[in-house]
């Protein structure tokens, strides 16, 4: 169902001007593109005549960042996440797992405190998808970013997520806010899929949806 997901993310990220309404970060209105938000796209559109490392901080070069000491954290992150020994190979020498991590590192390099992930996964086939949502959820959390993901799988928006926003038709509204606790120590999205509690959000937000879509 389209109801302009992606363009709200890109209103948010400063990339498309807003009709309406005032967009707030840190109780700080926001205008045009702010360096306290980061977004990463369906695709990881990685340039293939650079390295990965040199793909990984593109970044920090455009927005004029590039400092020792901002590469000496994107050799950390390289390092943290099993990556830095590729960091001389180039892009298709890597699986579309390792592309999506890559892609990941090049976006938190400029220190956002806000997240944005469009489908973030959803050129992926599915057992690749599956291993990588949990690969990119102990990132999020090992390094503390708020993040806002557009997603239209029921499975990956549970299994991810703290809370779930589920928008009406066009023009879309806030229709519910669903608050998702697994109350596990070790939670990631494989341990969810498996929780009694799982099949339970998801009943309730395919009903949700299901009633949008007869409705339409």
């Amino acid at each position: 169902m389209d109801v302009g997901k992606s363009t709200l993310l890109s209103i948010i990220a400063g990339l498309e001007k807003k009709s309406s309404g005032k967009i707030y970060v840190d109780n700080i209105e926001s205008e045009g593109v702010s360096n306290k938000i980061g977004y990463m796209l369906q695709k990881d559109s990685l340039l293939e005549w650079r390295t990965i490392y040199n793909n990984v901080i593109f970044g920090l070069e455009i927005t004029k960042r590039k400092t020792k000491e901002n590469e000496e954290y994107v050799k950390e992150l390289l390092k943290k996440y099993n990556l830095y020994e590729f960091k001389d190979k180039y892009p298709s020498q890597l699986s579309g797992g390792m592309r999506q991590r890559v892609a990941l590192i090049r976006t938190l390099a400029i220190r956002p405190e806000i997240l944005l992930l469009d489908e973030a996964f959803s050129a992926l086939d599915y057992q690749t998808r599956i291993m990588v949502t949990k690969d990119i959820y102990n990132i999020l959390k090992n390094e503390n970013i708020t993040t806002l993901m557009v997603t239209h799988d029921i499975s990956e928006a549970i299994s991810m997520s703290n809370r779930v926003i589920v928008l009406t038709a066009r023009p879309a509204t806030v229709k519910k806010t669903h608050i998702i606790d697994f109350e596990m120590e070790n939670r990631n999205p494989m341990n969810c899929r498996k929780s009694p509690k799982f099949s339970k959000y998801f009943d309730s937000l395919w009903k949700e949806l299901d009633v949008d879509a007869k409705e339409e």
